[in-house]
């Protein structure tokens, strides 16, 4: 008999929280089994290793986040309006996969050098060349200032994104889209009201 997909899953579901929350190094199959309620044992039934759950964790948020992504860069948007929708897309991703966006932060930078995660790196690679070269039309084009540092630009958008999985919770008081539209208000045009005239 064929383990059926919506158990899969679910125990997926339940491994990356359980990475998340633990870091992949201290956590065993025997955990994951317990947290799922099950035998150590009958986890190997679908998955052959921990490592096999981690890689199609962290694979099936990266296919999620590129498809989305992809769709944005080829819709011939203009660099303002282009930020506008990879913010979006990124708060989204961390609301489908929370648990997954963690365990990227956490892990993916020693998980990079190891044969089977080489795609982490490769990731992180288009990640950069999409978000500098949106950036870099944009100053090119007259829409964002001339006098910007792109890469710390750039370094400075992509954390306060993808930090926000730290601190954000799925079901919350906000939709992602809500979280979105005032980070984009206070990154693209300030916290502070205009000089006042007399």
């Amino acid at each position: 008999m064929t383990p059926s997909p919506a158990r899969r899953r679910e125990l997926l579901g339940v491994a990356a929280d359980v990475f998340a929350a633990q870091g992949y190094n201290a956590t065993t199959v025997r955990k994951i089994a317990d947290a799922a309620g099950m035998l150590a044992g009958s986890l190997y039934y679908h998955f052959d290793s921990k490592e096999s759950m981690l890689d199609e964790i962290l694979s099936t948020f990266l296919d999620e986040l590129w498809a989305g992504y992809g769709a944005v860069l080829a819709a011939g948007l203009g660099p303002r309006e282009t930020i506008e929708a990879l913010v979006t897309e990124s708060f989204r991703e961390i609301d489908r996969h929370h648990a997954a966006v963690a365990i990227y932060q956490k892990e993916s930078r020693h998980l990079s050098v190891q044969p089977r995660f080489t795609y982490l790196a490769d990731s992180q690679r288009k990640f950069e060349k999409a978000w500098l070269g949106t950036l870099e039309r944009g100053v090119a084009d007259g829409v964002f200032r001339a006098d910007l540092d792109i890469r710390l630009t750039y370094r400075f958008v992509r954390d306060t994104v993808w930090v926000a999985a730290s601190w954000y919770r799925p079901g919350g008081l906000h939709s992602p889209d809500e979280i979105a539209r005032q980070y984009l208000s206070m990154v693209l045009d300030g916290i502070a009201l205009g000089e006042r005239t007399p």
